[in-house]
C-alpha cells in the first residue's frame, strides 16, 4: 500500500492561499478539503509587532471564518464569533455589491475619505500602547475597509442578545447603510461634532467605540430608516435594545439632523414627532416629550445650533428657535425665540419676554452653559 503524501507547513499554506477563489463555496466543503483532521489549532498571538503577516484566507460564512496565522508556526485558525475569547470576524454582506474602486471614488467625491483612515491610524496607535486590546481593535476597526461595515458590525455586537444573533443584526444594518449614504454622511458629521465639542473626547476612534450617546444616535438613524419604510416592528425592536443597552429612549419616528452631540446621553427621551435640526447639542436626562395622551404632532421642534442643558424637559409641540439655549434643569412649555436663553421652571427668557438678550454665538457649537449668569442681578452663591 502506498504511504500517504505528507506536505510541509509551507506547502500547506501555499495550497490554502491558492483556494482563495473558492470563498463562495460551502464552508463544509472547504473545511473537509483544506484542513486535515489532525490540523493543529493554536491560540492567536495578538502582539502588535507581529502584524506583518496578514490574512491568508477569509472563508465567507456567518459563523466560522479563517483569521490571521499564528506567527509561531504559521498555522491558520478558524474562530467562531460566538465565543468571547476569539475574534468576531465580520461576514462579507451579500448586499454590498459596489467594487472597492467605486466606493473609494464616492468617498473622495464626498470629501470624507480621510476620516476613516484617521480612525484606523488612531486605532493602531492605541494598539501599540495597549497590546492587550489588539483583538478588540482588529475586529472593531482595523479589519474593516469602510466605516459602514465597522459600524454595522459594532452595533450588531452591542445590540445582540441570545435570541437576536449579531449576524442577523449585521445583515439588517448593512442593508440600511448600503442603500442610504446620507446616514453615513450624518455619522461622520456626528463624529466630528463630538470630537470638536466634547473635551472628554480624545479621538474619533474613542467616540466610535466608547461614547454611548454617539452609538445611540447612529442606532436611531437605522431605526428611523426602517420606520420610514413601514418596517415598524424592526424599528421598535432596535429602539427597545438601544434603551436597554445605552439608556437612551429615542422613538424611531423622531427626525434627527446631522452634527448631533448627545453628551453622556443617559436618560435622554425623545418622542415620536420630535424634530431636531443640525448641530444640536443635548446633555443627559433631557426629555423632548408630550404633555398628555393627545395623538398627532405633539413633540418639540428643535432648531439648528440649539444647546439643551442637563435635566431639561421640553414638553409639547413647541418650537425652540435656531441658536437658542435652554439652561440646565429648565421646564419649557412655550416657544423660545431664536438666539435667546431660557432658564427656570417654568422657563423664562433672560432679559424678559419683551426684550430678551440675543446671543451672538451658536450655543450648540460653543457649549457655553454659563454665559447667561452675568445677566442675573440677584444671582448669589
Amino acid at each position: 500500500m502506498k504511504p500517504p503524501t505528507i506536505f510541509t507547513q509551507s506547502q500547506n499554506l501555499h495550497m490554502y492561499s491558492s483556494f482563495n477563489h473558492l470563498h463562495s463555496m460551502p464552508l463544509r466543503f472547504l473545511q473537509s478539503s483544506l484542513l486535515p483532521p489532525s490540523f493543529p489549532h493554536n491560540n492567536f498571538i495578538d502582539s502588535p509587532k507581529k502584524q506583518d503577516r496578514k490574512l491568508l484566507l477569509c472563508v465567507q460564512d456567518s459563523r466560522t471564518q479563517l483569521l490571521e496565522c499564528n506567527n509561531n508556526n504559521n498555522n491558520p485558525k478558524f474562530c467562531r464569533p460566538d465565543y468571547p475569547d476569539q475574534f468576531s470576524c465580520v461576514p462579507i454582506s451579500k448586499i454590498l455589491r459596489k467594487p472597492i474602486q467605486e466606493e473609494e471614488k464616492v468617498r473622495q467625491e464626498d470629501g470624507d475619505d480621510d476620516l476613516w483612515l484617521v480612525m484606523k491610524d488612531e486605532a493602531q496607535s492605541d494598539v501599540n500602547r495597549e497590546p492587550i486590546l489588539s483583538n478588540y481593535y482588529f475586529s472593531s476597526i482595523l479589519s474593516h475597509n469602510v466605516i459602514e461595515t465597522a459600524l454595522a458590525h459594532y452595533l450588531s455586537v452591542k445590540l445582540s442578545d441570545s435570541s437576536l444573533p449579531s449576524g442577523t443584526l449585521y445583515e439588517l444594518f448593512m442593508s440600511v447603510l448600503s442603500e442610504d449614504q446620507e446616514i453615513i454622511r450624518a455619522v461622520k458629521d456626528d463624529l466630528r461634532a463630538v470630537k470638536e465639542r466634547d473635551p472628554a473626547c480624545i479621538s474619533y476612534v474613542q467616540c466610535f467605540l466608547n461614547f454611548k450617546g454617539f452609538l445611540a444616535c447612529q442606532s436611531h438613524r437605522i431605526a428611523h430608516k426602517l420606520w420610514s419604510q413601514d418596517r415598524k416592528v424592526l424599528a421598535f425592536m432596535i429602539q427597545n435594545r438601544v434603551s436597554e443597552v445605552f439608556a437612551s429612549d429615542i422613538h424611531p419616528g423622531a427626525k434627527i439632523g446631522r452634527g448631533i452631540l448627545l453628551d453622556h446621553a443617559t436618560g435622554v427621551v425623545i418622542g415620536e414627532t420630535a424634530v431636531i435640526g443640525n448641530n444640536v447639542s443635548i446633555l443627559h436626562n433631557v426629555t423632548l416629550g408630550g404633555t398628555g395622551k393627545v395623538s398627532g404632532d405633539r413633540h418639540p421642534k428643535i432648531g439648528d445650533g440649539v444647546l439643551i442643558g442637563a435635566g431639561t424637559c421640553v414638553l409639547g409641540n413647541v418650537r425652540i428657535g435656531e441658536g437658542a439655549k435652554i439652561g440646565a434643569g429648565s421646564v419649557v412649555l412655550r416657544d423660545v425665540p431664536a438666539r435667546t436663553t431660557a432658564v427656570g421652571n417654568p422657563a423664562k427668557l433672560i432679559g424678559g419676554k419683551e426684550n430678551p438678550v440675543k446671543l451672538d454665538k451658536i450655543p450648540g457649537l460653543t457649549m457655553d452653559h454659563t454665559l447667561h449668569i452675568n445677566e442675573w442681578s440677584d444671582y448669589v452663591i
